[in-house]
């Protein structure tokens, strides 16, 4: 038996049936002949996306694997990997590493070295004999603690090499969970109830520990509001009373008000991370923090914490739970559901002008609307992509089941929604997967549509084409008044056509509801489809706030 031979029997005994890769490396064959498949992208930034998407949907049960070439292949990787990192998604990385008589001399490309900031654990394997070891060590890291992706580099000479009879156990790794200190929980009890306006902060942190009906639960045992971060956007029903919608750069109506009026909040899986993109930061001025993480490294790092309980989310919502049902008795809080649906409806009216639009080209904010109504979301696994498209969606599509919506940004590089979708769909072939992206994403990835076409992943990829970067209109006015620098092109629907999918050009709004349900339709009959949306330069979003103002404003408030 050979190297990768043992390798591919390990993944197996995980439950791997899936191998997301790229070649050359010899671990593809090994994987085939274990009964893995394999399943080939066209480059490998989007390979790791893919089997991001996959693991997400999963809950890392099982984690997503990826393999690919030494030098060029594992350079390319990098934008995935790094969108997974920032994610925290569980992901094993198996790069082939250079012979290793030359992977120490300059400038040769070592994965071992390169990726060490961007995993969240990162080996070498030098000696046959330590591959259990190296391999329990790994998938340690991907079940346990903050998750994120792990990298195991095999060199070229030593993972096509022989091992004859040497025994090599591998027993597995299990999930280890704790608890909070009770004291932590009781303090923490005592101020949510003392709280005039408390809410709920969520973040994914409730998808990996399968918590979300323990947050339904003790959101509704105490009238809490509940807002998600953008990757946890779906761990509460969006359409449930309490709901406040989602936390990053755009914010609906009812969610800025809570958010701006709350005087405690309780942040559960979450790692209250200030980045504007996947948690709005918020203004911490008389605010009180119960902070309820799994990884120490985030308690403290972004505000000052009234509580902090460190453990798994799932068990510290249920004592959480119980600790304020003992104190609740008769004692109960105003009902903010009233004031949530009356700001909630006033906001909307608002923003009906865009949601029901007639004007052509079409608002993507009457695409959006118009995909609400035609698929019902328990249906359904969407995302958005960077930019536009992932600040018009946010505030208004609704959410409603857990994993429904696939939600990141930290590491927000153009074109990283199609590779999610299409794992998505790997991973739960029921769910119409669609991913919204704007026709600058597309120019980055879209030729991973074809990948769709050939592994029978039949998604639905919605590109909203107005031929500019609109979002950059402001940041680039000299330049584009001199050059032309925004301006970009193409007919996505053809492309989509010459991949071997089925597309169609929407660019009357009263035809949206009818090429959605056609869509559907066909990914059903198994073909993935490419609908090109012809949109405005949209320019409106939803309590958009700018980045650095927001966080120079939170500092103040701190100080």
């Amino acid at each position: 038996m050979r190297v990768m031979d043992v390798v591919a029997s390990m993944l197996k005994q995980e439950g791997i049936d899936t191998l997301f890769c790229y070649p050359t490396t010899p671990i593809i064959e090994a994987a085939a002949q274990a009964g893995i498949r394999p399943v080939l992208c066209r480059q490998e930034r989007v390979g790791v996306d893919m089997a991001n998407g996959y693991t997400r949907i999963k809950n890392g049960r099982p984690f997503g694997v990826f393999a690919m070439q030494y030098g060029p292949g594992a350079e390319n990787a990098f934008s995935g990997i790094a969108t997974a990192y920032s994610d925290s998604s569980p992901i094993l990385l198996l790069p082939l590493g250079h012979r290793r008589e030359v992977a120490q001399v300059a400038p040769t490309f070592r994965s071992s070295r390169a990726y060490a900031c961007v995993t969240r654990s990162v080996e070498e394997v030098v000696a046959p004999e330590e591959i259990p070891n190296v391999m329990r060590r790994a998938i340690n890291h991907l079940k346990n603690g903050r998750l994120g992706p792990v990298m195991i580099e095999f060199p070229m000479d030593l993972v096509e090499h022989e091992l004859g009879d040497m025994p090599l156990a591998f027993r597995g790794v299990r999930q280890v969970r704790s608890a909070a200190d009770e004291r932590d929980i009781d303090a923490a009890a005592a101020l949510l109830l003392e709280a005039k306006c408390p809410i709920i902060q969520a973040g994914q942190g409730i998808f990996y520990a399968e918590a979300c009906a323990e947050l339904l639960e003790l959101a509704e045992l105490a009238s809490l509001p509940v807002i998600t971060t953008v990757e946890g956007k779906s761990a509460f029903p969006e359409n449930h009373p309490l709901s406040l919608g989602t936390s990053g750069a755009v914010l609906t109506g009812h969610g800025n008000h809570f958010l701006e009026h709350a005087d405690l909040v309780l942040a559960v899986g979450s790692s209250l991370t200030r980045h504007h993109l996947t948690n709005r930061v918020m203004p911490v001025a008389e605010k009180k923090i119960i902070h309820a993480v799994s990884d120490p490294r985030d308690l403290y790092k972004g505000y000052e914490t009234d509580v902090a309980l460190l453990g798994d989310a799932k068990l510290v919502l249920r004592q959480l739970i119980e600790a304020v049902r003992d104190r609740l008795g008769n004692a109960r809080r105003g009902d903010p559901r009233p004031q949530i649906l009356s700001i909630k409806q006033a906001w909307l009216a608002e923003w009906r002008h865009k949601l029901e639009s007639r004007a052509v080209p079409i608002t993507p904010y009457r695409a959006i609307h118009e995909f609400m109504n035609a698929v019902p979301a328990a249906e359904a696994i969407v995302t958005h992509d960077s930019g536009s498209p992932r600040d018009q969606i946010l505030p208004f599509y609704e959410a409603t089941t857990p994993h429904s919506y696939l939600g990141w940004g930290k590491s927000h590089a153009l074109g990283t929604g199609l590779g999610l979708t299409i794992g998505a769909k790997l991973a739960a072939p029921d769910k119409f997967c669609v991913n919204f992206m704007g026709d600058a994403a597309f120019g980055m990835t879209g030729l991973d549509f074809e990948t769709a076409v050939r592994v029978g992943a039949p998604i639905c990829t919605v590109v909203f084409n107005n031929a500019t970067m609109a979002v950059e209109t402001n940041n680039m006015k000299l330049s584009h008044a001199r050059y032309g620098t925004r301006d970009i092109g193409g007919n996505y629907a053809g492309i989509g056509r010459d991949l071997g999918g089925y597309a169609e050009r929407v660019d009357d709004p009263a035809q949206l509801a009818a090429a959605f349900a056609r869509a559907r339709r066909k990914t059903e009959e198994g073909h993935p489809v490419l609908l090109e949306i012809m949109t405005s330069e949209e320019r409106d979003f939803s309590f958009r706030k700018n980045s650095f103002a927001a966080l120079r404003a939170a500092q103040a408030g701190a100080a």
